[in-house]
């Protein structure tokens, strides 16, 4: 991508007046706020019984349902099983899903039956690796819960599996297939911003949930619970409740709050900007109210080095998390340009757009007499740096998705099983997958080792 040439377009359309609006999708104006509606179109073919997808659920817990819910919105979709190692969630399934489908505790049960197409895993980190590997050979067809894997060591071996297989495997990060992804990209490309030099994301909670102390059935025990099979390859701990229904709170079974939000920040930038990732992370943080057993940071910021390449220069970014925000919460998400600056959410995308102080102004012309003041002003004026082009690009645009918009989740899946039908591409592949993930867990490398870590973007590996 030629970033000048993508400016100068930009900027061409930017100047235009306010009738060519209809025309003209990037236009700004220095004196109004614009809001434009964004737009999709959907291929809703009809399916019978026989052309259904049949789905199964693996991980039958929050993520997984709100999964499950979101991909059989999709036409010709339809659930025949689910797994847990907690019982009750299985009674939940039938509630949710009908008497008829089939339910398990071990998920081998799942993989072995001809009637399922694919399979949707939302079990905790440590066995996403395991578990989808062993689906792909199976045959099935693959929908992984973000991240990818909980160590950086994993995801070559989904690669291979997914290669080896010819399935369709789309990672988790529900936001990606997004309006405003889509949105974002483009106008990325077209040099809404200039040259991007910063990204700030930040997420804050300010809640017992949104700190992941999530609620724990009255009935679970030795016998609801398959406990030892959850450990898996974790370290043998007794029975412990908190474990496994808070298990993102432990770093034997999750990835902290890097692994759970910012793969998804780097998910979106990666493909907002066509990167491969950054290649140095420094971390910092530390528990610093929920102190309920876990040994997970709730307060966690990590500085990112990305370098240049040919669609991005080289900048920084930002992540913050904190889990004990009394402001009240609230998050973001925002490139930083050398022209500008991009709010992207999952239903819009704002461009702000503001004029670059070139000329010096009373701050810095104190120390001068009126008569050098007046001589520097005409040097300037002479120079011609702020150009009538320049100012009316300036003023923000929101693209905004409309109100009957099915959501991002839906279009993630709707990609997914497009793919499928189709033998077609998913937006997020293994290789994508590893590379927001292998970023993202680069945050706890650097928090445990207490030093910036290096990495290779390039081959998904550490240095």
């Amino acid at each position: 991508m030629d970033q000048k040439n993508s400016r100068r377009s930009f900027l061409r359309q930017a100047s235009l007046t306010t009738a060519a609006l209809g025309t003209a999708p990037y236009l700004l104006s220095a004196s109004t706020n614009k809001v434009q509606l964004l737009h999709r179109e959907y291929s809703f073919d009809q399916y019978g019984s026989n052309d259904h997808i049949n789905i199964a659920l693996i991980g039958t817990g929050i993520q997984g349902i709100y999964d499950t819910q979101a991909a059989l919105m999709v036409d010709g979709v339809k659930i025949v099983a689910a797994c847990d190692l907690y019982t009750g969630r299985l009674d939940r399934a039938k509630e949710l899903w009908g008497n008829d489908i089939f339910v398990t505790r071990d998920y081998r049960e799942i993989l072995s039956r001809k009637d399922i197409d694919v399979v949707l895993i939302a079990t905790p980190d440590h066995w996403h690796q395991t578990i989808t590997v062993a689906a792909l050979k199976a045959g099935k067809h693959v929908y992984c819960e973000k991240p990818m894997v909980q160590n950086f060591n994993q995801g070559q071996e989904i690669i291979k599996a997914q290669k080896d297989s010819g399935k369709i495997c789309q990672i988790g990060s529900q936001g990606m297939a997004s309006l405003g992804n889509e949105k974002a990209k483009e106008l990325y490309e077209d040099g809404a911003i200039g040259d991007i030099v910063m990204l700030d994301m930040y997420n804050d909670r300010y809640s017992a949930e949104g700190a992941w102390q999530y609620p724990i059935p009255t009935d679970a025990n030795n016998n609801t619970v398959d406990f030892d099979t959850f450990l898996g390859n974790a370290p043998k701990v007794p029975f412990d409740n908190n474990r496994f229904f808070r298990w993102r709170n432990y770093q034997d079974y999750g990835t902290g709050v890097a692994g759970d939000l910012f793969v998804h920040a780097f998910s979106t930038l990666n493909y907002v900007i066509s990167s491969d990732g950054p290649n140095r992370a420094m971390a910092t943080g530390g528990l610093r109210y929920w102190k309920d057993g876990r040994d997970v940071p709730d307060v966690s910021i990590t500085l990112y080095d990305y370098p240049k390449t040919e669609t991005h220069s080289p900048f920084n970014a930002a992540f913050r998390i904190n889990f004990i925000a009394g402001s009240g919460g609230g998050g973001g998400f925002k490139l930083i340009g050398t022209e500008g600056e991009m709010e992207i959410g999952q239903n819009s995308v704002t461009v702000n757009r503001s004029n670059l102080g070139l000329e010096p102004s009373g701050y810095s012309m104190i120390s001068f007499t009126e008569g050098m003041q007046a001589e520097i002003r005409k040097e300037y004026a002479a120079k011609k740096l702020n150009t009538r082009a320049s100012k009316l690009a300036t003023g923000s645009t929101t693209w905004q998705a409309p109100r009957d918009y099915k959501g991002a989740h839906y279009d993630h899946f709707y990609n997914f099983f497009t793919s499928i039908r189709e033998n077609g591409k998913v937006i997020q592949d293994p290789k994508f997958g590893l590379r927001a993930a292998g970023a993202a867990l680069l945050a706890n490398e650097s928090y445990t080792r207490k030093q910036p870590v290096n990495w290779d973007p390039t081959k998904m590996k550490l240095i």
